[in-house]
C-alpha cells in the first residue's frame, strides 16, 4: 500500500487539529465477543464524522498478551487477533482517510512484551550473548546475587528488576511483562526505523510515541540519586540523536509525531519540539491543573511560552487512557489531579463535575494549537467504579489493591440505551463491566437531546473547524499566541483573530460578557439577565 501523501495546502493539518484518542478494545465491538475491535471502528466512522474531529489516534493496536492494555507489544507488524488484522487495519487507515479523517498509531519505543521473539530468545540464551544485549540484564547485588542491580523504582510501584532462573535480573521500568529495551544497541534503533516506515507506508499519517523521555539509560545502571544531573534514565541528552534520525524518516511521508513527554523543565521540554525533532508533545500541565482560573491561565501562559521558541503549536488535553475522568475529576472538591497516587477520597457530585466539564470543553477548543478528545469525553462520561475482582489494570495489582488503577476511564463505551449492554455491540459481557448508569449516556439518547453534551461537542467542533478565528492564520504568530483581555477576579476572557472571544466564568457568580456582536456557543444557558453563570463559558464573536 502506497502511504497516503496530503496536499501542500493541509500539509500542517496538525497544527490546530481536533484529534480523538481510541481505545480499541472498548470503543465498539463489531464481532459481539465482548472486545472492542476494528470492525467496531470502522462502524462507527460516520459517528467520528459528525462529531467533527481531523484524525483519530490509536493506543496500541499490536499483537499483546494485553498484560498492560496493549503497551506490551509482541509483534509491531502484527494486530492484535482480538481487534482484527492488518488487513482490516489497512482498510480503515483508508476509509477514514477518504472521510477527511487521518490515522495517529501508537509507538511503545521504551519495551517490549515478554512474549516479543527478541526477549523469548534472550531468555534461552546464555548471560553476556548477543540475544541479551539487546535489553538490559545484569548480576544482582548481594553475596548470591540476591539484591537488584539497583535502587531503581518501577513506574508501576516496587522494584524494576525481576530475576531469572539463570540468576540474572532483566530491567523494567513498567511491569516484569515488559522488558526495555537498551536502545544503545543499533539493532533497536534499526527495527524502530523500520517500523515506522512499515506503518507510514501504510498510510497513517503520524505517530505518537510513548515514554518518549524515559528511552535512553545510563549504561552503569547507577543508583538513583536525587537531584543529580544527568538522571540516569530520564530526559537523557542521547535522546535527541535518536529522535532526530526519526524526524528524517516522518518528513519522507509527511508524517508527524507527538511525544509523550512529562518534564518539570520547560527549556528541555522545549527541546524535543525542535524543528528536527518533535512536532509536538503532549500538555500534561494543563491536563493536571485544577479548576481554577489563576493556575489555568498560568498553564495556558506557560504552555504557549515554552512552545514559542521552536514554533511549535501547543497541545490541549483534558483526559485519556491513563487518568480520571474529566467529570468525576472536576466534581470532586480536589478538582486537580496527583499523577502519583489515583486515589480520593471525597465524593463525586456529577452535576458540577458535568457544568464544569462542558465549560472546559469549550475553553479547550477554544486555544490556539491542536486538541486531544478522549472517547467518550463527548458524552460527558464519569469514572466507572469497577469490581476489585474485575480490575486488569497492573498499577492496581502492583500497588498491593491501595490505587483502583486505570480501568475507569477504560470501560466500553455506551451507544444505544435500549440495547444490551447499552449498545456496546457484544453478545457476551463486554471484557469490563459497564456502570447501571451507562444506558443514561448513550450516544443515540445524546444525539437527540439538544442540550446534551455530545451535542455541545458536535457544534463546537463544527465552529472550531470552519469558523473564523479558530485556525493559526497569518494574523497569529508562529505559537498562536492569544490576547487575554481584561476580565473581573474568576473569569478567564481571551481574544483570538477575527474577533472571535472565549470567556470562562470560574468566580462564584454571574458576570457580564464582554462587547461582542454575537454569541456563537454557550457551555449553559445564560441567566435571565443575560449575565453568564458560574463555571459557564462562551464563544463570542466581537468587533474584528
Amino acid at each position: 500500500m502506497a502511504a497516503i501523501r496530503p496536499t501542500e495546502a493541509t500539509a500542517s493539518w496538525w497544527r490546530d487539529a481536533a484529534i480523538y484518542q481510541i481505545y480499541v478494545r472498548s470503543f465498539a465491538d463489531g464481532d459481539g465477543d465482548g472486545t472492542g475491535d476494528l470492525a467496531g471502528v470502522r462502524a462507527r466512522l460516520p459517528y467520528l464524522v459528525e462529531l467533527g474531529v481531523d484524525a483519530l489516534w490509536f493506543t496500541p493496536w499490536y499483537l499483546s498478551p494485553l498484560a498492560d492494555g496493549g503497551y506490551d507489544v509482541a509483534d509491531y507488524r502484527a494486530i492484535d487477533p482480538a481487534f482484527g488484522h492488518l488487513a482490516e487495519a489497512e482498510k480503515l487507515i483508508v476509509e477514514a482517510r477518504e472521510l477527511g479523517i487521518r490515522t495517529i498509531i501508537d509507538i511503545v519505543p521504551n519495551h517490549v512484551s515478554d512474549q516479543h521473539s527478541w526477549f523469548r530468545a534472550a531468555l534461552d540464551a546464555a548471560p553476556g550473548s548477543p540475544e541479551r544485549a539487546l535489553f538490559h540484564f545484569r548480576e544482582g547485588r548481594g553475596d548470591h546475587g540476591e539484591i537488584p542491580p539497583n535502587d531503581w523504582v518501577s513506574e508501576f510501584g516496587g522494584t524494576p528488576w525481576t530475576r531469572i532462573e539463570d540468576g540474572q535480573w532483566y530491567l523494567h521500568l513498567f511491569a516484569p511483562g515488559q522488558p526495555d529495551l537498551n536502545w544503545a544497541h543499533p539493532a533497536v534503533r534499526q527495527e524502530h526505523e523500520d517500523v515506522l516506515r512499515f506503518w507510514f507506508e501504510r498510510g497513517v499519517a503520524g505517530v505518537r510515541i510513548d515514554s518518549a523521555a524515559l528511552l535512553a539509560k545510563d549504561p552503569a545502571l547507577p543508583d538513583f540519586v536525587k537531584d543529580v544531573d544527568p538522571h540516569p534514565y530520564v530526559d537523557r541528552d542521547e535522546l535527541h540523536d535518536i529522535y532526530r534520525s526519526w524526524r528524517a524518516i516522518a518528513d519522507t511521508y509527511d508524517g508527524v509525531f507527538v511525544g509523550e513527554v512529562w518534564l518539570p523543565d520547560s527549556e528541555r521540554f522545549a527541546r524535543y519540539l525542535r524543528p528536527d525533532e518533535l512536532h509536538t508533545a503532549f500538555n500534561f500541565n494543563f491536563l493536571a491543573c485544577p479548576w481554577d482560573a489563576g493556575l489555568l491561565r498560568s498553564a495556558i501562559d506557560d504552555t504557549l511560552a515554552e512552545h514559542a521558541p521552536v514554533g511549535a503549536p501547543a497541545t490541549w488535553v483534558l483526559c485519556n487512557h491513563d487518568v480520571t475522568r474529566t467529570v468525576t475529576r472536576y466534581g470532586r472538591e480536589a478538582t486537580g489531579f496527583d499523577f502519583a497516587a489515583k486515589v480520593f477520597d471525597t465524593p463525586t457530585d456529577l452535576e458540577l463535575g458535568t457544568r464544569r466539564a462542558r465549560a472546559a470543553a469549550l475553553l479547550s477548543l477554544a486555544l490556539p494549537g491542536a486538541v486531544y478528545l478522549y472517547q467518550g469525553e463527548e458524552l460527558g462520561l464519569p469514572e466507572a467504579d469497577i469490581p476489585r475482582d474485575r480490575i486488569q489494570d497492573p498499577m492496581h495489582l502492583r500497588s498491593g489493591g491501595i490505587d483502583p488503577g486505570r480501568d475507569g476511564c477504560r470501560v466500553p463505551l455506551p451507544w444505544s440505551a435500549a440495547e444490551p449492554h447499552a449498545g456496546f455491540g457484544s453478545t457476551v459481557d463486554p471484557w469490563l463491566p459497564q456502570p447501571a448508569s451507562w444506558p443514561s449516556y448513550a450516544a443515540d439518547e445524546q444525539s437527540a437531546d439538544p442540550g446534551s453534551m455530545l451535542r455541545l461537542y458536535r457544534e463546537a467542533l463544527g465552529l472550531r473547524r470552519a469558523g473564523p478565528g479558530f485556525a493559526a492564520v497569518p494574523g497569529e504568530s508562529a505559537d498562536g499566541r492569544l490576547n487575554w483581555l481584561p476580565s473581573s477576579p474568576g473569569v478567564l476572557a481571551f481574544a483570538r483573530t477575527e474577533g472571535l472571544i472565549c470567556v470562562v466564568n470560574l468566580s462564584g457568580s454571574p458576570v457580564p460578557l464582554p462587547g461582542h456582536e454575537e454569541i456563537l456557543l454557550t457551555s449553559a444557558p445564560l441567566d435571565p439577565a443575560g449575565l453568564l453563570p458560574d463555571d459557564t463559558a462562551a464563544w463570542l464573536r466581537g468587533t474584528r
